[in-house]
């Protein structure tokens, strides 16, 4: 019988900031175990395993960075929006490294699957971003991974403090901004 109080939504929650606090790679059951105060065998009355749970934290990780992105970009176009949204991924990478490491190199089962449904979210953010520009349709595939390889790529590079040079971090990040919306623009 499954512990009262817990349950797969709380087990998932509690390893997405155990992720967070050790990284996605040290995520174990028995340290998640340990953290909600049950014995491993019990976690799987809630998930499948380690994988089942690395799965359920990237669908809980994208669902959160969409709400992020999209909240932020709520009232904003062009620039402005492309700001907004990038901040907010930036945000959402530095404050949860490890539910958002769990999303790299996952791959859906179908349409249908929670993890693709929340990753069209995200993508839907960053889509509504590039409404402020003059993209034809054939693009959006290449603006979409360019947006996401620049956010990506910086803020999981910062994550992992690997920016060692003297300049400040944030002017390189308003930096990357600028340069974003320059070649958006003249698309």
């Amino acid at each position: 019988m499954p512990r009262a109080g817990l349950d797969p939504a709380g087990v998932v929650a509690a390893g997405a900031a155990l992720a967070d606090e050790v990284g996605l790679a040290n995520l174990t059951m028995g340290l998640l175990a340990a953290r909600v105060g049950v014995r491993t065998p019990s976690l799987y009355k809630h998930v499948g395993g380690q994988e089942d749970l690395n799965r359920r934290i990237a669908v809980l990780a994208l669902r959160e960075a969409a709400e992020a992105v999209g909240g932020a970009i709520q009232g904003y176009a062009g620039r402005d929006a492309l700001a907004a949204a990038a901040r907010a991924f930036r945000t959402f990478v530095l404050e949860h490294p490890g539910r958002y490491a769990a999303t790299i190199g996952v791959e859906p089962s179908g349409p249908d699957d929670p993890l693709a449904i929340a990753g069209q979210r995200l993508l839907g953010a960053f889509t509504a971003v590039l409404r402020g520009y003059e993209i034809d349709e054939s693009d959006v595939d290449h603006a979409l991974r360019m947006l996401r390889s620049l956010c990506h790529g910086f803020a999981t590079l910062q994550a992992a403090n690997g920016f060692q040079w003297s300049a400040d971090i944030d002017e390189s990040f308003e930096w990357l901004i600028a340069f974003a919306d320059r070649g958006l623009r003249t698309m």
